[in-house]
């Protein structure tokens, strides 16, 4: 039986069926000279440049010079509809990169990773006369089994998913359906100028904590006006990723953000907290908008005020909730701002659980050159080409093995500490509405009138219509 080769440098064993010196050369079997004939496998992302990939792309050619990778960059707010577009006609890209979220809603139009990929290789052979030959070989795909232990344990959940066999009596297969190159987490920015004024020597890592830090930290004026916000939290429209912020409340509280059939379930009582006035996802609910309450100890906050990443830069609110990638632009609006970087806050004495925001690289079910395609995110993802990516794009790692490479950097430590704990929640078949339900869920709860526990059970209601 033939062993199969994860990836592995063209000079170590080969599982080499046919060997050839060229392109079409006399005697080679024509289904290998059509294997062999030059390729261009087409590349759609958003984000990040050409040159993020341009080092993978070059030892991947090496490796397999008849394989070319057009890279092509949109914005986010064409990429979906474009994608959606050219995948109808038939003009779709043969990799794609899609939010975690999406992958499920996306899962009917993508091609799940191969157990074996078929790959033509260049190689080097010849002890007197050096010449180049192409190996056509058998390299193993990703499975299940390697995305849990290449991976931290968030990405599992999102691009392994069950499905059904032809015979309904036999058990859904496990199949991937992407691969990550990155994984961006929630994390708490701190103006260190204000806490030192304060006389508050660390950030809080805990909630109970940062409600005292807050109480210190914000000051009104005679009319009740805020001047100096200690948090910038409880409102939908003026607070970046706020509806991440209320789902990780929810998660870290003990919500079940959505069942084993996929369905919302962050409205319930999980069994073991049954008896409390509210469920677990309402009380994050209250929790949150309590920052943005008048009539709460903790106001600090309100939807008059500006953007919380703006307020943050302009040194005007001492605690910002957001992603690694906001890095860049509170370096760019206010290059002289003291600030850092400390883990989420956590509930004191629970494990810590941490809200995960990322991309993957996942193949069309329209392309031509399945088995080039997947072999190039399976290589473009691996610890050698993600750690090139992930070095000039200046991200956290999903990978286990490089997370310790990044505990010692100074932007990306707390990032890197907080991916083993990252996880998401399956958002239906419309993140961008469930996103919207959840910013609406927060307005209304805004209201003196509100009650919280019903407007959750609407929110999760509005969740399943995309699912059903």
């Amino acid at each position: 039986m033939k062993k199969l080769l994860h990836r592995v440098p063209a000079c170590l064993a080969v599982l080499a069926l046919i060997v050839f010196g060229g392109f079409g050369c006399k005697g080679t079997p024509p289904e290998v000279t059509e294997r062999t004939k030059p390729i261009t496998l087409t590349y759609w992302r958003v984000f990040d440049g050409s040159d993020a990939f341009s080092a993978a792309i070059s030892a991947y050619r090496a490796l397999h010079p008849n394989v070319n990778v057009e890279y092509r960059k949109l914005t986010y707010e064409e990429y979906e509809t474009a994608l959606l577009s050219a995948i109808a006609e038939g003009r779709g890209p043969d990799i794609l990169s899609l939010q975690s979220t999406w992958l499920r809603t996306w899962q009917p139009r993508l091609l799940a990773a191969p157990a074996v990929l078929s790959v033509p290789f260049r190689e080097i052979q010849g002890s007197v006369k050096k010449e180049a030959v192409y190996v056509l070989r058998d390299v193993a795909g990703p499975t299940a089994k390697k995305v849990k232990n290449d991976f931290v344990d968030g990405v599992y959940d999102d691009v392994v998913i069950p499905v059904p066999q032809s015979d309904p009596r036999l058990p859904p297969t496990s199949e991937v359906f992407g691969l990550p190159l990155a994984m961006d987490s929630l994390v708490l920015y701190f103006n260190r100028d204000l806490l030192n004024d304060a006389g508050i020597a660390k950030p809080a890592s805990d909630w109970k904590t940062f409600q005292d830090h807050v109480k210190r930290l914000t000051r009104l004026d005679e009319t009740g006006a805020v001047i100096q916000s200690g948090a910038a939290l409880g409102t939908a429209d003026n607070v970046e990723r706020a509806a991440d912020i209320v789902a990780l409340l929810m998660m870290q509280n003990g919500a079940v953000m959505a069942d084993e059939a996929g369905q919302a379930s962050f409205d319930r009582y999980p069994a073991e907290l049954a008896g409390r006035p509210l469920p677990p996802g309402a009380e994050a609910l209250v929790f949150y908008t309590d920052f943005a309450n008048p009539e709460k100890e903790v106001y600090s906050w309100n939807d008059k005020m500006a953007n919380s990443l703006q307020a943050f830069a302009q040194g005007h609110t001492a605690y910002f909730f957001g992603y690694s990638y906001h890095l860049s632009s509170i370096r760019s609006l206010n290059p002289k701002l003291n600030f850092g970087i400390s883990p989420f806050p956590q509930i004191e004495g629970n494990t810590p659980v941490n809200f995960a925001n990322y991309w993957v690289e996942a193949v069309s079910k329209q392309t031509t050159h399945p088995n080039e395609a997947w072999d190039f995110v399976q290589f473009m993802t691996n610890e050698e080409n993600a750690s090139g990516y992930l070095k000039v794009t200046r991200k956290p790692t999903a990978l286990r093995s490089l997370v310790n490479t990044q505990l010692s950097d100074l932007d990306l430590s707390v990032f890197a500490s907080q991916a083993p704990s990252a996880k998401s929640w399956y958002h239906g078949k419309d993140a961008r509405a469930t996103e919207q339900a959840f910013l609406e869920m927060i307005r209304q709860s805004l209201s003196r009138e509100a009650d919280p526990k019903r407007l959750v059970e609407l929110t999760a209601t509005k969740v399943n219509q995309t699912i059903e």
